[in-house]
């Protein structure tokens, strides 16, 4: 019987791999590998990662229905719309720090969650709040009524004229 260490290799086994192949056929797999995501993050750019969401915009009434000194707050939407005489305005009622719902004070408004306080116009008072409640832009419907844009803030003291 033959021993173990008597037996010739066979023609049709593969030639045993040496470390240098190895690590160049590792080398090589790596690059193509490197050069496939490139490829994907290329390919990808063209298409928009985010998805523009629907315009945030709110018919709140007729201007008349806001009598000078009225504050109505909108607590579903975020945001109360005010008169004076300057005209009409709103302001969000989202905390600028995290996006806490902020409360009606007396002084103004307080965030229930960090302690941030502000004004009855936005301003910071006090808090973790990097800058004040933003205004929001006002526009008029066709219909005659208000139209309050969530998303798009104006310069604070910016009133829509009545």
């Amino acid at each position: 019987m033959p021993d173990a260490n008597d037996v010739k290799p066979s023609r049709l086994a593969p030639p045993p791999v040496t470390r240098r192949s190895f690590l160049s056929l590792s080398a090589l797999v790596s690059f193509l590998a490197a050069m496939g995501t490139a490829l994907a993050g290329v390919l990808r750019l063209p298409k928009p990662t985010v998805e523009p969401g629907p315009v945030r915009r709110y018919k709140v009434g007729h201007p008349e229905q806001f009598p000078l000194g009225a504050e109505t707050l909108f607590a579903e939407e975020n945001f109360v719309v005010r008169r004076d005489a300057a005209g009409i305005y709103a302001i969000a009622t989202t905390c600028t720090h995290l996006g806490c719902a902020v409360a009606r004070t007396s002084e103004g408004f307080a965030c229930p969650c960090h302690g941030s306080k502000f004004a009855d116009n936005g301003r910071v008072l006090a808090g973790p709040a990097p800058r004040p409640l933003p205004w929001l832009e006002i526009s008029r419907a066709a219909d005659g009524q208000l139209v309050v844009y969530v998303d798009r803030e104006v310069p604070p003291g910016t009133h829509f004229p009545v």
